[in-house]
């Protein structure tokens, strides 16, 4: 079954195989959610799943709507995502990482850490230019475009501006263990984001 759930970031650590390598890890705290909407077209259908319980006193009008009328308690997050499997899923149903097979590759998407208004060089990759007394040309971009033809800067010119703080997914990671008593997820590898930064998981 597809599957979709949200989590947090721990942090980082690592550990070790039987050969004695170390292996890079990502221990994440994942679930339980709660299916809150389930929506069909002709093409496709929409779960929407909510994580971590809140106050509705904290959320709008609307939103506490939303799950009233399903007779749910509120969520702080939402995330929805396509499913062909929701015959197997209903309205008010727990997803937990019970669910997810530890032998399959998953996908992860957050937001990754902003870096502020950034340079050339730490933005790009760009190279500096000489460091000599007579350059005049250390940490500059150069030329960004052509003269009188076309007279104006192509859109998408890698120049300086704000860094990170963009979603970013990444595929095929692979899952080193799971907690089911804990809701703790052990992954190899990095994850976008800071410590508590929410992150979603997606597993075909």
């Amino acid at each position: 079954m597809s599957i979709g759930i949200l989590g947090k970031k721990i942090g980082m650590t690592q550990i070790f195989d039987q050969q004695g390598f170390a292996i890079p890890a990502t221990l994440l705290k994942v679930g339980p959610c709660t299916v809150t909407q389930i929506k069909q077209t002709k093409e496709h259908t929409k779960i929407q799943i909510g994580y971590e319980y809140i106050q509705p006193n904290k959320l709008n009008k609307p939103i506490v709507g939303h799950f009233k009328n399903n007779n749910l308690p509120c969520f702080k997050y939402l995330k929805e995502y396509r499913s062909n499997a929701w015959k197997e899923l209903s309205i008010g149903q727990i997803i937990n990482i019970s669910q997810l097979n530890k032998n399959d590759y998953i996908s992860i998407s957050g937001i990754s850490i902003g870096k502020g208004f950034s340079g050339y060089q730490k933005r790009h990759n760009f190279h500096r230019g000489p460091m000599s007394h007579g350059s005049k040309n250390h940490r500059q971009p150069g030329s960004i475009g052509a003269g009188t033809t076309p007279g104006r800067v192509f859109p998408g010119k890698k120049m300086a501006g704000r860094m990170g703080n963009k979603k970013v997914n990444i595929k095929n990671i692979s899952i080193l263990n799971i907690d089911i008593q804990h809701n703790f997820l052990l992954i190899k590898g990095s994850v976008p984001g800071k410590k508590g930064n929410i992150i979603y998981i997606h597993q075909k």
